[in-house]
């Protein structure tokens, strides 16, 4: 990609993420438009594992727009983004005790080619305070959920279960699941925007 497209990607980005912040939802979907691709990409090259690529996604995205309002417009933001994913993975890996593989290689997209790095997180005393008060945010944002979204969102990621433990738990399809985990996480989307904007 070229310097001067790169550059005018960026400034598009920037004009996305100020809307965002502002609660526009399609400057949110056209983002997720943008780099849903390059994202999946680098979920599928950490994990290995093609079942789990789609709902990574959809939390990396979920994880951006929850710490939106904190991202430092001198930077660009498939930087940003791409520095969640790989956080996101790298806690996914732990949990599950998965082997990581070396991430010094690069995503390639229809942008070009985007290098990634895990971020030094050093420790700040602040931050757990604000983890716990973002964690109570979500524990509130999944309790507003009509039963049946609900249901899905803790069997999926508090009990971890598959979507065919899932389905053998509840009696549904596996493909009404997948449905019902995307609206929970619209849903889930839509109550944490603007009160996320406080932390």
């Amino acid at each position: 990609m070229k310097e001067d497209q790169r550059h005018r990607r960026a400034e598009e980005d920037t004009v996305l993420v100020k809307r965002a912040v502002s609660g526009d939802e399609d400057a949110y979907r056209a983002l997720v438009r943008r780099y849903k691709y390059p994202v999946a990409q680098i979920v599928f090259k950490l994990i290995r594992d093609r079942s789990q690529v789609e709902d990574l996604t959809q939390e990396v995205f979920i994880k951006a727009f929850q710490h939106l309002s904190d991202f430092d417009y001198e930077h660009q933001f498939v930087s940003w983004l791409f520095k969640i994913a790989n956080n996101h993975c790298i806690d996914y890996i732990r949990r599950k005790r998965l082997k990581a593989f070396s991430i010094d290689e690069q995503i390639r997209s229809d942008d070009g080619e985007f290098a990634y790095e895990i971020p030094d997180s050093t420790y700040e005393p602040d931050l757990d305070m604000l983890r716990e008060q973002k964690t109570r945010l979500v524990h509130q944002a999944i309790a507003s959920l009509p039963n049946k979204y609900r249901q899905v969102i803790v069997l999926r990621h508090q009990e971890e279960l598959t979507y065919e433990e899932i389905a053998k738990r509840t009696g549904l399809p596996v493909n009404t699941i997948k449905v019902q985990l995307f609206r929970a996480r619209e849903m889930m989307y839509k109550f944490l925007k603007d009160r996320i904007k406080n932390y």
